[in-house]
């Protein structure tokens, strides 16, 4: 099958722009060709085995699966992330997140700190594997409630090859060590939890919806601030002085963020946008 034959095929279910698109990606991400690779009819020199697989990864993809999971592979920043259907699928403005924070570990780091960071709800790994690339004797850790995604992560962490220490907590349920956080002294706090309210489905893509795991995703109509407020509580207590919060967030929860993390003891919260102009990130501090 060449690159022409697959995107046509694809318009089965989606138009062309995004045939065109999900075609080059898997032979671009999967199958290591360009585009000046494509142009030249190297895809049409794909060995046997390659040519099963990508009828495999066609038949998934005519299904409305998302193309990073019919081939196990995301990019995130300059790096790919294997991704499995247990785990989302990493969102380019999370690496906006992941830039910022790079920041101000490069800054504390500069300043002669060790930069301690904890990713909860982890997934794929792909915060907590690309802050340990990026900021030299960080020391990471990661939690998720999922086996199946400690298990994601650890692998991306080889594939990274960077050390984070993975573990399996959940914040809603910590056991006492954990919940008092006393002593711990993080000076980085991240989190991309659940935030997406039941009654928005009817907005959100089918095949986000069909195979995207819905515990990384959804939280109750009547508490939207679920996870973020149960961080919030763990964080006043395990930052060092000095410490930071960083949240991707519900653009349609903004103010109620801001008062939820007054509350919770921080005094100063900044938002930011992604690239698209909504507000989705946070940074607090006491």
């Amino acid at each position: 099958m060449t690159y022409n034959e697959l995107w046509r095929l694809l318009t089965q279910i989606y138009d062309d722009y995004e045939a065109k698109a999900i075609a080059r990606m898997v032979y671009e991400v999967r199958f290591g060709l360009t585009p000046s690779d494509l142009f030249i009819g190297k895809d049409t020199q794909l060995s046997t085995d390659d040519q099963k697989l990508l009828a495999e990864i066609t038949q998934r993809l005519l299904t409305g699966e998302p193309v990073q999971y019919a081939i196990g592979l995301a990019e995130f920043g300059n790096r790919t992330f294997h991704v499995e259907p247990g785990v989302l699928i990493p969102r380019p403005e999370t690496y906006e997140l992941c830039r910022w924070i790079m920041v101000d570990g490069k800054w504390k780091m500069e300043n002669g700190r060790n930069v301690s960071i904890l990713d909860i709800g982890t997934g794929s790994g792909c915060i907590a594997c690309t802050l340990a690339a990026e900021i030299p004797d960080s020391e990471v850790t990661a939690w998720d409630i999922s086996d199946d995604a400690l298990r994601i992560a650890a692998e991306n962490a080889k594939r990274a090859n960077v050390h984070v220490s993975f573990e399996k907590v959940d914040i809603l349920n910590t056991p006492l060590y954990y919940r008092e956080g006393l002593g711990v002294g993080l000076d980085i706090i991240v989190s991309n939890p659940p935030y997406i309210c039941n009654k928005e489905r009817a907005t959100m893509e089918r095949n986000v919806l069909g195979h995207e795991p819905e515990t990384a995703l959804f939280v109750p109509d009547d508490n939207p601030l679920l996870f973020y407020r149960a961080i919030a509580r763990y964080a006043a207590k395990a930052l060092k002085p000095g410490g930071t919060l960083y949240f991707e967030i519900n653009p349609l929860y903004v103010s109620e963020m801001q008062q939820m993390l007054s509350d919770e003891g921080f005094s100063h919260t900044e938002v930011r946008n992604d690239q698209f102009g909504k507000q989705r990130f946070t940074k607090s501090w006491r």
